[in-house]
């Protein structure tokens, strides 16, 4: 599922890529391809315009089919259909992209294959500390959550924040009192303990074996990415986007990734395009990534292709920000460029087929 009709490689000097594969979807499916080579820097694009779209992730970093077992990624990709069909039934009915990427987030907020609200990973200290955010891009209207850690739907209280608070971003326990006032579910902080994920922190903890910058920095990329968000364009030519997530295994001190800035993670304007972002959140911070693609489409007069592709392979990896982004404009058009080993992801537009992929080579 979710697969391709041609690849155009290139050279890119700029980045030190052997290979850029570049890929069209079409709506033909293919049951296997080739394994993904690390020097692959996959993008996947529909370049057609359509009346609504909608496309979501569910992280980038190490995902191999080496990795994977079949039982594995055949849950994967009925849970990434599954949080696209949520979006796209919206969509389809008239409804606006602010529920559609809600329905679509909550989904993959609710299952334990991702890292985000039931599956977040713990912190150093055996805790789980959520954020979410989202944005209305017909006014630039944001709402974000950081810190909380008995929320069952960081993403529901990020745009409750949006929408029945003067802020654009609350923490911790504050943001935990306004959830009451709105009588959003809480749950205790154990609802998210999981097996697989407090195995992974006990596995880091042996291979890092301190707090060390340098040890920090050489650790397996595997244990520092995990987001979910979808990025939407409905009937009524307004655009959203959300992201919500879980943090990096064995976060310290607070630490605060891209996923709930407004603009490094998140980003919505009708004018340019919605962005959702996952990977190294230092470096999507620092480089301000999601409004940085926008950006470049609004003063550049550049379409989502070159805008992200320029920003992921150009940008981030010379300084070693790995990660992805999916994109919507307002023509509907989708392109969700990544520069790791693979990425969950997944897209629609309007009623035609919907495209499914995990690895490089799926595009």
């Amino acid at each position: 599922m979710g697969l391709f009709s041609s690849f155009s490689f290139a050279t890119n000097k700029r980045v030190g890529l052997s290979l850029l594969a570049t890929a069209c979807f079409t709506a033909a499916a293919c049951s296997s391809a080739p394994e993904p080579s690390s020097s692959v820097a996959a993008k996947a694009t529909v370049t057609e315009a359509a009346p609504f779209a909608i496309a979501i992730h569910g992280g980038a970093g190490t995902i191999t089919r080496a990795s994977m077992t079949p039982a594995r990624e055949r849950a994967y990709r009925e849970k990434l259909a599954e949080a696209i069909a949520a979006g796209q039934q919206i969509l389809a009915a008239g409804g606006t992209s602010m529920d559609a990427v809600i329905a679509a987030v909550q989904v993959l907020e609710d299952s334990p294959l991702f890292n985000a609200g039931r599956g977040a990973v713990y912190t150093w200290d055996e805790q789980h500390e959520l954020d979410a955010a989202i944005m209305d891009g017909s006014n630039r209207a944001a709402g974000a959550v950081t810190g909380v850690t008995t929320i069952k739907s960081p993403i529901a209280l990020a745009r409750k924040v949006m929408e029945e608070s003067v802020h654009v971003m609350l923490s911790g326990a504050g943001a935990e009192e306004f959830a009451d006032l709105h009588q959003l579910e809480r749950v205790d902080n154990s609802y998210f303990n999981t097996e697989a994920r407090f195995d992974a922190l006990q596995h880091m903890k042996q291979q890092l074996g301190s707090q060390d910058k340098t040890a920090w920095q050489q650790l397996d990329a595997r244990f520092k990415y995990g987001t979910v968000g979808a990025v939407a364009l409905d009937t009524h030519g307004n655009l959203a986007a959300a992201t919500s997530t879980g943090g990096m295994t064995g976060k310290r001190y607070g630490r605060i990734g891209d996923s709930p800035v407004i603009g490094a993670g998140t980003w919505a304007d009708n004018g340019s395009c919605a962005v959702s972002a996952t990977g190294h959140g230092e470096y999507f911070i620092k480089y301000q990534v999601a409004a940085d693609i926008c950006a470049r489409v609004t003063y550049q007069g550049k379409d989502i292709v070159s805008a992200g592709d320029t920003v992921i392979h150009e940008v981030l990896m010379p300084v070693g920000g790995t990660g992805g982004v999916i994109i919507v404009d307002g023509q509907g058009k989708v392109h969700m460029p990544f520069n790791t080993e693979g990425m969950y992801r997944a897209s629609q537009q309007g009623d035609g087929p919907v495209h499914i992929a995990i690895y490089a080579d799926e595009n």
